[in-house]
Order: C-alpha cells, then structure tokens, then sequence
C-alpha cells in the first residue's frame, strides 16, 4: 500500500533513493512477466511435441513476433511525444496482450501459435516506449541505470515467478500444457489494475533543452539524436543480429539431455541470474559509465555463446544459463539508461521508439537465420555466429560512442 502512495507522488528524487513510481513500474512488470513466463518456457515442448512442428516454426514465431513489437515500439513512443502522455498508451499495452496471452492454451495449428505470439508482442509494442519514457521521467539522471536495473529486476523475477507457477500446475496438480495457458489470465489481470490505478502520469516538459544528461553528444539546438545515439543504435543492430531468440537456448538444453519436464527450472535459473544482477549492472552504469558497463556486458554474451556452442553434456548448460543472466545484468538498464541520457525528456518517447525497433527488426533475421543453421548445420553454428557478432558490435560501441561528460 505504502508502495501506492509512493508512486502516487511519482516524480524525481535526488536523495539516491528510487521513487515509488520506479518501484510500482517494477511490480507492473513483475506480474505481467509472470504472467508471460508461464507460457514462454514451455513453447518449445509445446510446438515441437504437442503440435508435432520444428525449429525453424520457432524461429520465424520469435522473429517475427518481435518485429511486430519493434515497429509498433516506435510508433507508440513517437505518438506519446506527440500527445505528451505516456500513461494510456501503456494502460492500453498491458490490456491488450493480457487478453490475448491466454488463448494460446486454444491453438491447434502453426499459424494459431505464430498468430497469437505477434499479437501478444502486439500489447508489448504498444506499451514498451511510452513506459520506459515514464520511468526515466521518474528518477534523476544521477540514478537512472540503477533504475532501470531495478525495473529489469523485477521483470526478471516476474519471469522465475512464472515457470514456478507453471511447474507448481504441471507437477502438483497435473495440469495439461494448454490449462497452464489459460491461467496466465489471473497475474496478468492484476497488471493491469496496477498500471490502471497505482502509477502516475509525469507531465513531458515542452522545453527541449537541458536534458539532464552526462553524455557529451546531448544536442543543444531542436533537441533531435545526434551522432553517438545513431552510434549507438548502429552497434545494437549490429549485435542484434548475432541475438537469436533465447528459445533456441532451451532448445539446445533439450537437445543436450535436460529433460523437457526441467525447462521452467532451467528459466528458473536464468532469470533469478538475471533479476539478481539487474540492479547492481544499473547502478555500475551510473558509476564507471553506460557504455563501459555495456561493453561488460556483450564480452559476457560473446563468452556464453561461444560456451553453448562447445557444450557437450547436460552439466555444462546449468552454469552457462547462469553465465548467461549476467549478461542481461549487465546491459539491459544501462542501454535503457543511456538511450534516456542521449536525448532531451520530450523527445524520449520517439527515442525509446527507435532503440526498440532498430533491434527489434535485427531480431526476424537473426532469429530465422538462427533456425536454418541450427536445422542444417547444427547449434554450434548457429550460436557461434552470436558470439562473432558480438564482438563486432562491442568495437563499434567502443570506437564510435562518444565518451560522457563529467558534471
């Protein structure tokens, strides 16, 4: 309750301290992501032994259901900038995919499961922007990455809480793969009462200018990116289209002897080392800067990679799945934070918008990609193309990125 009255107050806070605005946006996406963790995991069994399909459906589900996120990301961001509220956007966002989540627990055929996860992402691209815009109007520039962490955090710990929930069903009450669907229809109607009731508008402010950032490439003119955010876009793409969609990951568990039964534990694994790092990546970013932190990061996702692509026996993914997490740690918050730090409050909608497609686009190719590979030449080849690109991406991001600016 006291976490309501918090973000009833909403606004910045230079006391260190995260506002209760950031900690209600984190319990919102903690219950949605339960909801969706419920189902996420058990996709794979789902599509390859209930509905007898292969792994190239995943990829092109995956890549293109983020694809259809990515474009609507930008569009919702610029239309929040546009109208200067970022609130119903993302009401509207959380509602429409908590309709449509649960009726996969329905689908019969390929395009019954390829259909309802673009249209869940539909929900996902319409909210993501305006929301992450409205977090970094919450919280003071000297503590956006810590949170974004947290906000990842809880996220992440939404995404334990999911196949918890799901492996509780199935093992405790022998409940069938689809039923387990159609309950996501309970945490996710708990999100949307949260967006709806506990979270705040921040009015936009009209002035372009100071944007209360530390990075050098900040403009002082109309307040549009400059050249380090198009950098910096650059090397997200560029890394993106090495990412392949994690589902290929407990696919190649599955190939390698872990039992389809320990899916959600193996996403259990992932995501408490993700939730764990979240914070303490954000809060780095905040200290020795984002793109440092980030460079972290994909030197973690190169070695995982080219660590799933050597794996040989059902052991060696347990520790990798945890190698893996830390990754995410390391990146997600301070890649949030610096697209916020790039540019001035009333354009971050659109900014957000463009971050969001530009990897989200990179993510059909290289989801689809990653599918072929992996049918006809086998996983090595697939995952280590992710740890080559990888590494590209970090000298883009190292050579071209302009560095930040003491205050």
């Amino acid at each position: 309750m006291e976490m309501m009255k918090n973000a009833a107050s909403g606004g910045q806070n230079r006391s260190g301290r995260l506002p209760g605005q950031v900690k209600t946006l984190g319990l919102v996406s903690f219950c949605n992501d339960a909801a969706s963790e419920m189902i996420y995991p058990l996709l794979p069994a789902f599509v390859t032994s209930v509905l007898g399909l292969g792994p190239q459906v995943l990829g092109i589900m995956e890549g293109l259901a983020e694809t259809v996120a990515s474009l609507l990301k930008y569009f919702s961001g610029w239309w929040s900038d546009r109208v200067r509220k970022r609130k119903p956007l993302a009401v509207a966002g959380y509602a429409f995919s908590s309709v449509l989540r649960p009726l996969m627990g329905l689908a019969a055929s390929a395009w019954h499961v390829v259909s309802l996860r673009a249209a869940d992402r539909v929900g996902k691209g319409i909210r993501t922007s305006p929301r992450d815009a409205l977090l970094a109007a919450s919280v003071d520039p000297a503590i956006r990455g810590r949170a974004f962490g947290f906000h990842r955090a809880m996220d992440h710990a939404g995404a334990v809480a999911g196949p918890v929930i799901a492996l509780v069903l199935i093992s405790g009450f022998h409940l069938g793969l689809r039923t387990v669907f159609l309950l996501t229809a309970v945490p996710a109607l708990l999100t949307v009462l949260l967006m709806i009731f506990a979270v705040r508008e921040i009015p936009i402010p009209r002035d372009s200018a100071s944007p209360g950032s530390a990075c050098a490439d900040v403009p002082a003119g109309d307040g549009r990116p400059g050249r380090g955010f198009g950098v910096f876009l650059a090397a997200m793409v560029l890394f993106t289209l090495g990412n392949s969609t994690d589902i290929f990951l407990v696919l190649h568990a599955h190939e390698l002897g872990v039992p389809v039964a320990l899916a959600p534990l193996l996403w259990i694994v992932l995501h408490l080392s993700k939730s764990l790092s979240a914070t303490p990546g954000g809060g780095l970013s905040d200290r020795i800067g984002r793109k440092r932190t980030i460079l972290i990061g994909w030197g973690i996702y190169a070695l995982s990679y080219a660590g799933f692509a050597a794996a040989g026996s059902p052991w060696q993914i347990w520790p990798l799945f945890v190698l893996y997490g830390l990754f995410y740690g390391f990146t997600e918050g301070p890649e949030k934070a610096l697209t916020a730090d790039l540019v001035p409050p009333r354009h971050c909608g659109r900014a957000f918008g463009l971050y969001h497609m530009s990897i989200g686009i990179a993510a059909l190719p290289a989801s689809v990609a990653a599918g072929y590979l992996w049918k006809y030449f086998g996983a090595p080849y697939a995952l280590g193309l992710g740890a080559l690109f990888a590494t590209a991406a970090a000298m883009v991001l190292a050579l071209g990125l302009p560095a930040a600016r003491k205050k």
